[in-house]
């Protein structure tokens, strides 16, 4: 009879024991804790940085023009409203003075100025440089209208042209080349991204017909 008292009481205590590790749920981190180290939660995945900057330049598009107040070659301030004001306005973002590129676009609205202004519109250009190398650029090309400087990139973040740029296997960020025309009331009536510099003032003078 005692016998089967012990075995009864083995029994039970086998069951509690049982019971006990089947509550007991032992996590990865718990072990790796008890180990010396700490485990930490996944991060989430980063956004990039073109995509923080907003909206991408083609869906401004019928939108209304981001305000803005720059300084122009000679530190003069220039305002968004004062340019619609007096017309329709060929705003042009391009990446860098002295470049070639940038050289082919600014000398063809040089040279086609007349006939973008005789549709009523007047050509302004806008890159990070300072107004120092606008005076440089503007001396060395002869250019007939004013360069404004974004040395922060507040304004080109705010149109959707700087992003991220590839050179040479190379990332960085960099403003895209991309003009916008904007009417005397303050709408984005078309936008050219990603310019390529051959013919496109040609283009714009033609967008510019269409606007009458």
């Amino acid at each position: 009879m005692a016998s089967k008292i012990k075995t009864s009481e083995k029994s039970k205590k086998s069951a509690s024991a049982a019971k006990g590790a089947k509550a007991k749920v032992v996590k990865p981190a718990a072990v790796a804790a008890k180990a010396g180290k700490i485990v930490k939660p996944a991060a989430a995945p980063k956004k990039s940085s073109a995509a923080k900057d907003g909206k991408g330049s083609v869906e401004l598009a019928g939108k209304k023009a981001p305000a803005f107040t720059l300084a122009d070659q000679d530190g003069s301030p220039v305002s968004l409203a004062s340019l619609t004001a007096r017309g329709n306005v060929v705003l042009y973002f391009y990446p860098k003075d002295m470049t070639p590129g940038c050289t082919v676009e600014a000398c063809s609205f040089r040279d086609n100025l007349a006939e973008v202004r005789a549709l009523g519109a007047q050509v302004i250009g806008v890159s990070a440089d300072s107004g120092t190398s606008h005076q440089k650029f503007i001396a060395k090309q002869s250019l007939n209208f004013p360069l404004l400087s974004d040395p922060g990139n507040t304004v080109t973040k705010a149109y959707g042209v700087y992003k991220m740029k590839s050179l040479y296997g190379r990332e960085f960020m960099g403003i895209e080349r991309t003009t916008f025309i904007i009417g005397r009331d303050g709408l984005i009536k078309k936008v050219f991204p990603k310019v390529k510099v051959n013919g496109h003032t040609e283009e714009v003078i033609a967008a510019l017909r269409e606007l009458g």
